[in-house]
This record gives structure tokens, sequence and C-alpha cells, in this order.
């Protein structure tokens, strides 16, 4: 298996990964974020990209997703491990607790968000009843399960604002009643881009805060790059212990 790794705020390279290529190909939908990185983890080769650029300098609705997926794709990756950091909705999470997401609820709007936008011949409706692949999926629970943390939530329902700016407390009533367990900026269209060209997609959030309401302290982006920092080490053991399975 070829997998690639997006990486979310906070996560702009894995200092394990040994590099032996960077490229940086051409799209029908303009340019990719960044480079991707292609190297060898865990003994597999792993392809790596930077969703916001390595200095962090796309906001999630500037994404170009529909660039980022179709050149993943052409790369020839046959899943794709999508990072994010999220804001924790959910009573039973904490900052620094990583949730393997089930469930999307997309609240975004003016993204570039189908392959099927009236130029091709025919427009592809899309099964998108379970948006995280059910097999790679069961791949990560396996090795989170492995890990044996109690910082380590499986399930959950991720909700996808526009950003950049946070969100009120009001928005984030109106997501729990909705039932999102975490709110974040980046998995839509992302995900539904990868079901449209058949690659697997999966998720894993790490919560770098609580959710404006859920928690009073303000949120500040510096305080979510140092929750998100330790938090990737516990996505590259998830990573590490999957790639040996």
């Amino acid at each position: 298996m070829k997998y690639a790794v997006i990486g979310g705020s906070g996560l702009y390279k894995i200092d394990e990964l040994l590099v032996t290529d960077r490229i940086r190909p051409t799209t029908p939908y303009g340019k990719i974020s960044d480079d991707i990185v292609v190297g060898t983890f865990a003994k597999h080769e792993l392809y790596f990209l930077p969703r916001h650029g390595v200095d962090h300098a796309i906001p999630p609705h500037k994404v170009n997703y529909q660039a980022n997926i179709w050149a993943l794709n052409e790369a020839g990756i046959s899943g794709i491990i999508a990072v994010n950091a999220v804001g924790g909705i959910a009573s039973n999470l904490k900052s620094g607790n990583i949730v393997i997401p089930e469930q999307i609820i997309d609240y975004t709007y003016g993204r570039e968000h189908t392959y099927s936008d009236g130029t091709t011949e025919q427009v592809n409706h899309v099964d998108f009843s379970h948006p995280f692949d059910r097999a790679l999926r069961h791949l990560l629970i396996e090795a989170v399960n492995k890990l044996d943390s109690s910082t380590y939530h499986i399930g959950g329902v991720y909700g996808c604002t526009q950003g950049p700016r946070f969100e009120t407390a009001a928005e984030i009533q109106r997501m729990k009643n909705d039932g999102c367990t975490v709110v974040g900026m980046t998995a839509m269209p992302e995900a539904s881009l990868a079901r449209e060209l058949s690659i697997p997609y999966v998720g894993i959030n790490i919560v770098a805060n609580m959710a404006p309401g859920i928690s009073d302290e303000i949120i500040t982006i510096d305080d979510i790059f140092q929750v998100v920092e330790k938090g990737n080490s516990k996505v590259l053991d998830i990573i590490r212990v999957m790639a040996k399975s």
C-alpha cells in the first residue's frame, strides 16, 4: 500500500520520513499547496503534503483541495490519511486527545467542492453516506487499539466550518445540537473530492482546544500549535503501528 498523509495546522513535515523525492505535479485545477514529499516511514513508502503549505500561508477556505487531491491521485497513492487540528465539542474530549471521526457535517460555502463542475461529459453523483473509507478506517482503529491509550477516541462527527475565524459560542451550540463532536475547517471538500476519485480517505483529528462556549478560555493560534505539536507524535504512532500491521 502507498499511503499519503495530508498534514494540517502544525504538521508541515515528518522528521522521521527518509526523503527520496519531492514532486509538484501540474494539475488541471491549478497549483497544489506545496511539494509532495516522498520518502520511507516505518519501512514503507509514504507521501506527505502540507495542506496549508510549509509556512502556513494558505487559509482553510483558500486551500486548492481540487488540485491537492488530483495530484495525489496522479501520484498513484492508494489511500489518504488526513490530519486535522480541531476544537472539541463533546464533553468527554480534552485538549491533546486524538479522535478518529466517523461522520461529517459540512457548513462551508463557496469552495470549489467537486470535479463535476460542468466541464465533464457526465455528472458524477457519488455515494457519500459514510465519508471515511470503512476498510482504511478499520486499519486505523486496529492500530489505535494496539496503543491502548485513553487519549484516543473512536467515532464522532466532524463539523466543518468556513474559517479562518473561529466560531461563535452560538454557532458551536448549534453544531452541538446537530450532533457534532469536533469542529474543524478542512475536512471538506477534501473528503468528498477523494471519494469522487475513488481514493480511500480517513481522518485523524488532534483536539487542539475546546470549542468556543465549551470553554471560556480565549483561543490563540500559538496555544493551538503547542498542543498540536505534541499531538503529532501520537498521530505518527498510529501510522507507524498501522504500517507494521
